[in-house]
């Protein structure tokens, strides 16, 4: 919290990674790849992409204090539909790319999102 306060207080004290702007202030992409290796999964640029549009869809509705499970799925599905939509997705993130997906990015999964076993996947 004091982070988030210090943040509002002086944005321009926040050193972002600016391939990922709409990252939470104490992630790093240092962070998301050691949990990728604890989960079998190497962050290639397309599981990087789908990193910042989680972390893009939690920023956009922060301040209403609720995610929707199901809203989040449908945003992903709808902004990876060229490549398969949901299907591409769960190969991306066999761990479900809510659950698994948001962990990578730094955000709590929705309390409801489907935490699958974690495979091995390059």
């Amino acid at each position: 919290m004091a982070e988030r306060m210090s943040e509002v207080m002086n944005p321009s004290a926040v050193q972002r990674d600016p391939r990922f702007p709409h990252a939470p202030a104490e992630w790093t992409p240092q962070t998301a790849e050691a949990i990728a290796r604890e989960q079998g999964v190497e962050l290639n640029e397309e599981r990087w992409e789908l990193v910042r549009a989680v972390q893009e869809y939690y920023h956009r509705h922060e301040e209403s204090g609720k995610i929707s499970l199901r809203e989040l799925h449908d945003a992903l599905d709808e902004r990876f539909h060229s490549r398969g939509g949901r299907k591409y997705l769960y190969e991306l993130m066999p761990g479900g790319p809510v659950a698994q997906g948001a962990r990578l990015a730094g955000v709590e999964p929705p309390p409801e999102a489907v935490n699958t076993s974690f495979g091995s996947v390059s």
